[in-house]
């Protein structure tokens, strides 16, 4: 791998600089103990800055939002000023990060939450068991219905966070519409069988999302905004469903308008669901126009196909990332990749999180 690679040329758009293509994907790595991120969370990205963007693992813009046992939170000040030590290591190590700001709706338990209660918006529990503390397995719980105005709420919310995170120095946030979470629970006609404004039709089922996406521009920019979608996954009790296509490019051609960013798409393929096709792709760059980021079982050279074809702007890489801290390196000096501990994904302290080496210490 050379610098002639594509993945490893710089990029330069909306005012921002990418030294590279590389995207390190967010990824919950849960050491941030009662929502905060501590040193060793500091540690773990700065250690990573040689991405030409990191996007920070999915922080909570609520309390009945958390979801994970040990996720961070980005809503009040104690964990602001925890983030704002990550931002600095990661600008000083000459890194570019954004933050994924998440609720994650009805998945979760009160345990994880400081005992704020499930939200949804509907009654419907979503069937699978979480880690809680004591190292437990319990049930997840029945989330409460979601008013009208608590909905209403639950936007402003996530514009609040992305004002906290812009105000601490991240350089812009990505809002999580994926992976079965709060807004894909509206999106999801088995997860949203409300009759208000936010129900039924396909525009009213986006309706959440695009007030989020609308707020978050007007409050720091668009320059400043990204989203994170995943078509056809199949994750966190969400089936795929008939009109999910025409769902997403609907939310694409209002994101068009919006002209935010970035479009970050997760392929799931890897754990059984649908791919994200050549066709999705090239259906998805006719309707917007700034950057398409792309992450799902993705290497190198799969990742350079990609780019030279002009289906997508950036490559993320999620697991390649925690095993190898200098993974760009890697890639320009074809060095093989080192496979990270499965076991130390979700848990755990500094093993299997900051004491990955990089090829040029493992070599002395």
């Amino acid at each position: 791998m050379t610098d002639e690679m594509k993945l490893l040329s710089p990029l330069e758009k909306a005012g921002h600089s990418f030294a590279n293509r590389v995207v390190m994907a967010p990824m919950s790595r849960r050491r941030s103990r009662q929502g905060i991120p501590g040193p060793m969370v500091a540690r773990y990205y700065g250690q990573r800055a040689g991405a030409g963007l990191i996007i920070a693992e999915n922080s909570a813009v609520a309390a009945n939002g958390v979801g994970y046992l040990d996720a961070p939170g980005i809503y009040n000040d104690v964990q602001l000023a925890a983030w704002k030590k990550v931002v600095d290591e990661v600008h000083q190590q000459g890194g570019k990060i954004f933050v994924q700001l998440v609720h994650t709706g009805r998945i979760g338990h009160p345990l994880n939450q400081g005992g704020e209660q499930l939200v949804a918006p509907s009654a419907l529990k979503a069937e699978e068991k979480i880690r809680v503390p004591g190292d437990l397995h319990l049930p997840m719980a029945q989330p409460e219905v979601l008013s009208t105005a608590e909905a209403e709420a639950l936007v402003q919310a996530h514009v609040q966070a992305a004002v906290n995170a812009i105000a601490i120095g991240f350089d812009g946030v990505e809002i999580h519409g994926a992976h079965g979470f709060l807004p894909e629970q509206f999106l999801h006609p088995l997860t949203n069988q409300r009759t208000d404004r936010y129900g039924g039709s396909i525009a009213n089922r986006s309706r959440f999302l695009l007030e989020i996406m609308e707020g978050v521009v007007a409050a720091i920019g668009k320059e400043r905004t990204g989203i994170r979608l995943s078509p056809f996954a199949v994750l966190n009790g969400l089936p795929v469903y008939e009109e999910e296509e025409a769902t997403h490019m609907y939310i694409i051609d209002a994101l068009q308008q919006l002209d935010i960013l970035y479009v970050h798409l997760s392929d799931q393929s890897g754990g059984g669901s649908a791919p994200i096709t050549a066709d999705y792709l090239k259906a998805v760059r006719e309707r917007f126009h700034n950057l398409v980021i792309l992450a799902g079982g993705q290497t190198a050279a799969s990742g350079e196909t990609l780019l030279q074809a002009g289906l997508v702007d950036m490559i993320a890489f999620g697991r390649p990332f925690i095993a190898n801290p200098d993974l760009v390196d890697r890639f320009r000096h074809n060095i093989p990749l080192t496979v990270p501990d499965a076991a130390t994904f979700y848990q755990g302290e500094e093993r299997g999180y900051t004491d990955y080496p990089t090829a040029a210490a493992a070599a002395v």
